[in-house]
């Protein structure tokens, strides 16, 4: 396992802020594709534009690397090293201008993430870590927040739009939302690295790709943000997270009817 992970990041910091450059100049002319899994799973030209402008430059770099990108632009690799691309998460946010988006890329070993950038283009904040390394915003080292009582706690939630999930969610909310200070709805991604940076004390995520949750999880869990799902890992069915006061609460709460 040889590779230099501070120049991952560079490379990974540079892509990411390129392609929210590239976001943020075509908003105005973007092109809609036909929907994907669902009626509610929307894509761009900016979209598809921004994974190839990361894929390619990836590959340029390592050529022997795996790919995994939202957008179908990946392929297998053989050096054991797998990068996690999702180059536009919040999409729906992105096209309607009604919340935020960001950049996600993630760099894992088998099956361990090692490096992780999220970058939010509206704000031009990049979150990143590197394994054992911290958790930085715009190169300053963020923690989780002091973890309020839950009665108090501001808590990110995040979903696929799609009828199953909705469901899933909406039992999740209602058991929820008497019981915390408050709620938010924002793309996976951002869910965890706010709460890498203190801005929220917990959060969970359900129904997710991996590609939405890759960049963000090494984040939040380098800043002190405890994770876990159904049982003691995060998944894509289930991710939780919360500054370690408030995890046992929280975590049974949802738990309970996720």
């Amino acid at each position: 396992m040889d590779r230099d992970l501070l120049a991952a990041r560079e490379l990974a910091t540079d892509l990411a802020v390129r392609a929210g450059r590239l976001q943020l100049e075509r908003r105005d002319t973007l092109r809609m594709g036909a929907p994907k899994a669902h009626a509610n799973d929307v894509v761009s030209d900016v979209d598809i534009a921004s994974e190839r402008l990361i894929v390619d430059a990836v590959r340029a770099a390592w050529p022997d690397d795996a790919v995994q990108a939202e957008e179908g632009h990946g392929g297998d690799g053989t050096s054991g090293w797998v990068w996690v691309v999702d180059p536009l998460d919040g999409t729906r946010n992105y096209i309607s201008r009604t919340g935020p988006w960001s950049v996600c890329i993630a760099l894992y070993h088998e099956d361990q993430a090692r490096m992780a950038v999220v970058h939010d283009p509206a704000a031009n904040e990049t979150f990143s870590a590197v394994d054992g390394g911290g958790a930085l915003l715009n190169g300053e080292p963020i923690a989780a927040s002091s973890g309020p009582p839950l009665a108090e706690a501001l808590v990110g939630v995040s979903f696929q739009p799609n009828p199953r999930t909705k469901e899933r969610a909406g039992r999740v909310i209602r058991e929820l939302l008497p019981l915390v200070g408050d709620i938010r709805r924002i793309p996976a991604a951002l869910n965890l690295v706010y709460q890498a940076a203190g801005r929220l004390d917990g959060g969970l995520a359900l129904d997710t790709k991996l590609w939405d949750i890759a960049a963000g999880a090494l984040i939040a869990r380098e800043a002190g943000v405890i994770l876990g799902g159904s049982g003691p890992d995060f998944s894509t069915e289930l991710t939780i997270g919360a500054a370690p006061p408030l995890w046992p609460a929280l975590s049974e709460r949802v738990r309970a009817v996720a």
